[in-house]
């Protein structure tokens, strides 16, 4: 299979505007990944190509970059996936994710996605005295927050959001999920801290349930429900008198 990879190039150090280059691949196995493809290119054709792998299985989330329009990750994006089966030839084009600054090629800065991750409290809390061992936790209780679990940090649905694009102080989708993860643990008791944070003006309101964060979530991870789920906590605790520190209607604590 022909495959014409075109790919967006920016120094900022040295250029003034992006530009698209295009790399004429041939022999592509259709289940070759796109990150097979980048790293040929950077390998064989041009080295100056830049940009980010690590685990190439879809674990560490480093190589999210826009394929065809869509966020997605490099190591899990099959050249199949991007054209018919019968197709002798495809045209794959490459960006850097969009809302953050680009460092170099498809290379993006990614401390203001990072700021906003550690602005929600993204770790355990709780002020109950500690157990002699581990804190127990009902399977069902787990299941209640597995979705969000499964974050990867990417910034794939973050840098998808409209809302993101318009007004980069929004915490985002992928901040808003990690906050969910504990809100919703019935271990944690620091939620009523976090949806505070998350009903500022640039919280979890700015989300218009868009659903392009749940569409490119390589690990499909149902991104808008958990928005709602957080939005739902807020509407039903708003105008009453209800510390969240114990048990709440909304099982928040």
């Amino acid at each position: 299979m022909r495959v014409k990879l075109v790919v967006q190039r920016f120094d900022p150090e040295r250029e003034s505007r992006p530009y698209w280059q295009t790399f004429e691949l041939v022999d592509v196995d259709p289940t070759d990944r796109v990150l097979d493809l980048l790293r040929y290119v950077k390998g064989q054709i041009d080295g100056t190509l830049t940009f980010r792998h690590s685990c190439a299985h879809g674990v560490c989330g480093s190589d999210g970059m826009r394929i065809n329009g869509v966020n997605r990750l490099a190591c899990k994006t099959l050249v199949k996936a991007l054209t018919r089966p019968e197709a002798g030839s495809v045209e794959i084009k490459i960006q850097p994710l969009l809302g953050l600054p680009v460092i170099k090629d498809l290379v993006v800065d990614m401390e203001p996605f990072f700021r906003h991750y550690r602005s929600v409290l993204p770790f355990f809390i709780s002020h109950q005295a500690r157990p002699e061992r581990e804190r127990v936790q009902m399977p069902q209780d787990r299941l209640r927050i597995d979705d969000g679990t499964k974050c990867i940090l990417c910034a794939c649905c973050t840098t998808s959001c409209p809302s993101f694009w318009a007004d980069p102080r929004y915490v985002g989708p992928a901040a808003i999920v990690q906050a969910h993860r504990f809100i919703f643990d019935s271990r944690d008791t620091a939620g009523k801290e976090r949806l505070t944070i998350l009903n500022a003006p640039t919280g979890v309101w700015r989300c218009r349930t868009i659903l392009n964060c749940t569409d490119c979530c390589p690990r499909e991870i149902q991104v808008t429900r958990l928005i709602g789920e957080v939005k739902k906590a807020l509407t039903v605790n708003r105008g009453r008198a209800v510390a969240i520190t114990g048990e709440s209607s909304t099982g928040v604590r």
